[in-house]
């Protein structure tokens, strides 16, 4: 009779230890904590999908609670794909299926969790090809003109990236291919996959069943994108540099302690006036103003771990509602935003 495993041959038991050697960035520790439960009997999903997931996604949490600085979280994350070629290596299934394709959305760089699906697709007996992060659109179609793909499944973790997201799910459509996305990108539940049309997969092994499954793959409902007749996300992109522009003068004029930025933090500034026409912007594509608010929230929580008064992005919101009173969507979600922003304190004047 087979003895149960310890708590330490779990990936349970083994998940403080393991975050132990992300934080000191030792890479042939967490080999082995990975590879000790393998020799132990734990399958290589498991190890993957219980022990390296939720441990990078606690770095990405401890990032964002200012706990870790961004080198620390690239570090952990290159220990993390060092981990998950070790767990490939010793597992090394041979194929028996067809080929799927994975990749990252153009623009989009988080690739270690694609990279966790695709280790999982390649456990399950599939030929996987990993293009790996921000494949544009003609490349990604060249590649499967030149090679046939049973199916192709691709990962955005950021909203922000729909409107390319959309793009390539239809380039890939154009060459009879169906497509399975994934990640934080199309909502937690999955909601903005549904709205462009497209087949949505939660987890790792929600995708592995859903590419097993051709009829479920193409079996989608039509993309719903009416609303963008009333060119508002058109509009908004092109003026993206103005808008831009003019909210950095506001925050100079109004925030005085802006005028002595170092050009790093003027950067990390001009980047996060970006990120909020982004934001709008894609969420005018998807016709939701959950997205904008979701991620205004998000971003005041990360401004306040950094010490950055929320305040300041009330300013902004309010300064894109006034200059884009003409578009009612956006107008509509900015209000929305702020609305959220002041009930923790930082909208600003009017």
């Amino acid at each position: 009779m087979t003895a149960a495993p310890t708590a330490e041959a779990t990936p349970a038991g083994a998940w403080s230890g393991y975050l132990d050697c992300l934080q000191e960035a030792d890479e042939y520790a967490a080999v082995e904590v990975a590879t000790g439960l393998l020799e132990a009997g734990v399958s290589a999903e498991r190890v993957l999908l219980d022990l390296v997931a939720p441990a990078q996604a606690e770095v990405g949490e401890r990032w964002a609670r200012n706990e870790w600085s961004v080198a620390e979280e690239h570090a952990a994350t290159h220990i993390s794909e060092r981990v998950v070629a070790a767990v490939a290596a010793y597992a090394n299934p041979r194929p028996t299926r067809g080929r799927v394709v994975v990749a990252c959305m153009d623009g989009e760089w988080h690739a270690l969790p694609p990279r966790l699906v695709a280790e999982v697709l390649r456990l399950r007996g599939w030929q996987v090809t990993f293009l790996g992060a921000s494949v544009p659109a003609p490349h990604l179609v060249s590649y499967l003109h030149r090679h046939d793909a049973d199916a192709v499944a691709l990962a955005c973790a950021l909203p922000m990236r729909l409107p390319h997201a959309y793009r390539m799910i239809e380039a890939c459509r154009r060459v009879d291919v169906p497509v399975v996305v994934g990640g934080r990108g199309f909502g937690a539940d999955g909601r903005w996959a549904r709205r462009l049309g497209v087949a949505w997969a939660p987890d790792a092994p929600s995708a592995a069943d859903l590419v097993a499954d051709e009829r479920a793959l193409r079996r989608v409902p039509l993309a719903e994108l009416s609303h963008l007749a009333d060119d508002e996300y058109t509009s908004l992109v092109k003026r993206r540099g103005e808008l831009i522009d003019g909210a950095l003068a506001e925050l100079r004029e109004r925030v005085p302690g802006t005028r002595d930025y170092t050009p790093s933090q003027m950067d990390s500034t001009v980047s996060d006036l970006g990120y909020v026409v982004d934001f709008l912007a894609a969420a005018l594509y998807v016709d939701d103003g959950s997205l904008f608010t979701e991620f205004v929230d998000w971003m005041v929580e990360i401004l306040t771990s950094r010490g950055v008064p929320a305040h300041a992005l009330g300013l902004t919101l309010g300064h894109y509602r006034r200059v884009l009173r003409d578009f009612p969507r956006a107008a509509r979600f900015l209000g929305a935003a702020r609305s959220s922003v002041a009930a923790v304190g930082g909208a600003g004047s009017r």
